[in-house]
C-alpha cells in the first residue's frame, strides 16, 4: 500500500505531540506544590476509557476488515485475534524490562518529596529509573499512535490526545526527583522532555522495520497488535494508578466519560 508524504508528515507530528507532553507534567509539578489527585484520577481514567473503547470497537474492527479481505473471512478473524494478543505479549515482556518498583505514571509531589527528604543519590536514582521506564513504554505507544494516524487521521488525533493526558504523570515522575536531587529546574525539565522523545523514534523505528513489508496484510497485523498493547496499558497502567491518585468511582466516572466521548467522535465522524 502507497502512503502519501503528507500522511506520514501529519503521523509523526502527532506522535511528537503525544510525547512530548510529558513536558506539560514536568511543568505542572514546578508551578503546583500539590498534585490535584482527584483530576489525575479522572485524566487517567478517561483515557483509559478512549484506549480501551477505541481498540476493542474501531482498531480490531478495521484490522479484521483489513484481514479478511486479505486472507478471507475464518483465516483474517484468526489472525487478528492472535496479532492482538501477540501486542499483549510484546508490552508485557517490556514491562518486565522496566526497573522493579519503578510506575512510570506514579507522579510523585514536590510536598512528599520535601516532606520525605531522602539522598540526592536516591532522588537522582529514582528520577533516571523513571525516565528509563518511560523511555521504554513510550515506544510502542508511539507505534500505536502513529499507526493510527495512518490508518485514519480523526483516529489518529483521539489516541494522540489520550496517550498525551496519561504521559502528563509521566513527566512529574520525571522532574521532580530530578529536580530536588540537582536543583536545577532546567535540567528536570530536559530529562523529562527527552523521555517523551522517545514516543517519537519509536514511531520512526517501527515504520523503518517495517516499511518494506507494509501491504494490507501487515498493516492489519501491527493495527490488531496496537489495540492489543493499548488494551494491556490500559488495564495495568492507567485503571491502577487512577484507582491509587483517587476515589474509585472518579476512576470509573473517567472511564466512562472516555468511552462515551469516543463513542461520540466515532459516530460524528462516521464516514
Amino acid at each position: 500500500m502507497r502512503i502519501e508524504p503528507s500522511a506520514l508528515l501529519f503521523a509523526f507530528g502527532l506522535t511528537i505531540f503525544a510525547g512530548l507532553s510529558t513536558g506539560i507534567g514536568s511543568a505542572l509539578a514546578f508551578y503546583t506544590k500539590k498534585t490535584n489527585n482527584r483530576f489525575l484520577s479522572g485524566a487517567l481514567g478517561f483515557s483509559a476509557g478512549v484506549m480501551i473503547y477505541v481498540s476493542l470497537v474501531e482498531i480490531f474492527s478495521k484490522a479484521r476488515t483489513a484481514l479478511d479481505s486479505y486472507y478471507g473471512s475464518p483465516k483474517g478473524y484468526l489472525i487478528t485475534t492472535i496479532a492482538f494478543f501477540a501486542g499483549i505479549l510484546f508490552i508485557a515482556i517490556i514491562d518486565k524490562l522496566v526497573p522493579s518498583g519503578e510506575n512510570p505514571h506514579e507522579a510523585r509531589d514536590v510536598s512528599e518529596l520535601e516532606d520525605a527528604k531522602p539522598s540526592n543519590s536516591s532522588l537522582l536514582r529514582m528520577g533516571l529509573f523513571s525516565a528509563l521506564a518511560i523511555t521504554i513504554h513510550n515506544f510502542p505507544e508511539g507505534l500505536a499512535t502513529f499507526t493510527s494516524a495512518l490508518q485514519d487521521a480523526r483516529l489518529g488525533i483521539s489516541i494522540a490526545v489520550a496517550v498525551a493526558i496519561h504521559n502528563i504523570p509521566e513527566g512529574i515522575a520525571v522532574s521532580v526527583p530530578v529536580y530536588f536531587a540537582t536543583g536545577s529546574k532546567r535540567k528536570a525539565f530536559l530529562y523529562s522532555f527527552l523521555s517523551g522523545l522517545s514516543e517519537p523514534l519509536g514511531a520512526m523505528a517501527g515504520y523503518f522495520l517495517l516499511m518494506r513489508f507494509f501491504s494490507d496484510a501487515m498493516f492489519g497485523i501491527v493495527f490488531a497488535s496496537v489495540a492489543g498493547i493499548m488494551v494491556y496499558i490500559s488495564l495495568d497502567e492507567l485503571l491502577p494508578t487512577a484507582e491509587k491518585y483517587g476515589e474509585h468511582h472518579i476512576a470509573i466516572y473517567g472511564l466512562i466519560s472516555g468511552m462515551a466521548v469516543m463513542a461520540a467522535s466515532l459516530l460524528l465522524f462516521a464516514k
